[in-house]
């Protein structure tokens, strides 16, 4: 007998920000599958508009609690570009350590905090203390890690205090980097045991071909800066982001949603992934192979697969960076800064996909214009029409409410959505 199914899911939980779900099924026909986001726009743009030069990055890394470093990263570097400002190899490789502590701290707390619960049949985290004690301390124990890494160089776990154009206003001591290094090899353990988990987890059998965008590695995993690429052999200069991203508004959502090649594209850790496979630490690259994860993968499930592998990769490149800056004097922290007219780009790699920050300048540094492109906002119309896909093959088969409401809201949560972000 063919299912008549509804799912009405509002405010979907162990997200960031407000979404709903609305799924109607009759006699096994698929009548609406819609996601909606519905959350306010916050007009960060329009804030940023007359501000100087030096406030930009201290405003937007307001405009998220998960990803700080990230929106104050690719702010310092769009007023850089604008300036003619290019940082030394000191100051690239505490950025980029600083960048792989927040990819850290994030795909953990999506990972451990949020998404596991689903596999696990709990509601929350919370249940799992009693159940799986263990892992809520292995996670506990790797968040802690992240925090006083990024306390270590940013000066603060959110919003970082030190990191500003031109440099940083004081480097972390080289003891205290010393003992992040050695935590961090010790780390390497918990993220295997996080594997093993992973791995006896029954992840959906669920494929949707999509396109998938990012910054295009040049010999590295790219994270900061760069050209631009689909999976769709399409590439881009990095001040070409908005021929990348398209955007446009929808009836459904206060977040403008994006399109490339397709009526959609995915960005994050699956789109880095398959992106940028060859760039992976090996070890890395050994663990995404022993999950069958390797390019080009189309199940939005495996996106928290494609975390845990960029975990293990930035762990591993962490204490490379270390290294390097343990056998090296220090130079001056940073270097002086000229304000002038024109126009800067940036792309930065943040934990849910590429973020864009785009500024230009009068002739006294001011901001005459502003725009931000947010990895969600990018997402929403990919995430859409797998919601879709999801929904008719669940139509074909037939179940119940709460199966579908569960696979529907695992979907979505698998992008690891920052939905007040999106709506900027």
């Amino acid at each position: 007998m063919k299912k008549t199914v509804s799912v009405d899911v509002k405010h979907l939980s162990r997200v960031e920000g407000h979404g709903n779900i609305n799924i109607k099924i009759k006699n096994g026909k698929l009548l609406e599958a819609k996601w909606q986001v519905i959350e306010t726009p916050r007009f960060f743009e329009a804030i940023l508009v007359g501000k100087k030069w030096d406030n930009a990055p201290w405003l937007t890394s307001r405009i998220c609690g998960i990803c700080s470093i990230g929106h104050m990263l690719a702010s310092i570097r769009a007023v850089e570009n604008a300036f003619g400002i290019t940082p030394d190899e000191q100051t690239t490789k505490l950025r980029l350590l600083l960048k792989h502590m927040e990819t850290l701290q994030s795909h953990i707390l999506h990972l451990c905090f949020l998404a596991l619960p689903d596999f696990m049949h709990a509601g929350s985290i919370f249940p799992l203390i009693r159940s799986h004690g263990d892992i809520v301390l292995l996670a506990a124990r790797m968040k802690q890690l992240a925090n006083d890494a990024c306390d270590c160089i940013g000066g603060r776990r959110l919003h970082p205090t030190r990191t500003v154009v031109g440099g940083f206003t004081a480097l972390p001591d080289k003891k205290d980097l010393a003992s992040l290094s050695e935590r961090l090899a010790a780390s390497l353990a918990d993220l295997m045991t996080l594997a093993d988990i992973f791995r006896g987890l029954n992840i959906p059998d669920f494929e949707r071909e999509t396109e998938f965008v990012s910054l295009k590695g040049a010999g590295d995993y790219p994270f900061i800066g760069g050209d631009l690429r689909s999976s769709d052999n399409v590439e881009m200069k990095e001040h070409e982001y908005r021929k990348m991203t398209n955007e446009y508004m929808t009836e459904q959502s206060t977040s403008k949603w994006c399109r490339l090649s397709r009526n959609s594209f995915a960005v994050g850790a699956l789109a880095r992934l398959n992106n940028n496979f060859e760039f992976l630490h090996p070890t890395a690259r050994e663990l995404a192979r022993s999950f069958d994860l390797v390019p080009l993968n189309h199940n939005p499930f495996m996106n928290n697969i494609a975390q845990l592998v960029e975990c293990v990769h930035v762990v591993s490149d962490s204490i490379a960076l270390i290294d390097h800056l343990l056998s090296s004097e220090f130079t001056a922290p940073r270097q002086e800064v000229i304000s002038k007219s024109g126009i800067g780009v940036a792309a930065v790699e943040v934990p849910r996909g590429i973020l864009y920050h785009c500024y230009e300048f009068d002739d006294n540094g001011r901001i005459v214009k502003a725009d931000c492109v947010i990895p969600t906002g990018q997402n929403h119309a990919n995430i859409q029409l797998d919601l879709e896909a999801l929904a008719k093959d669940y139509a074909a088969r037939g179940s119940d409410d709460r199966e579908l409401e569960l696979l529907a809201s695992m979907l979505v949560r698998a992008y690891d959505p920052c939905i007040s972000c999106s709506v900027h």
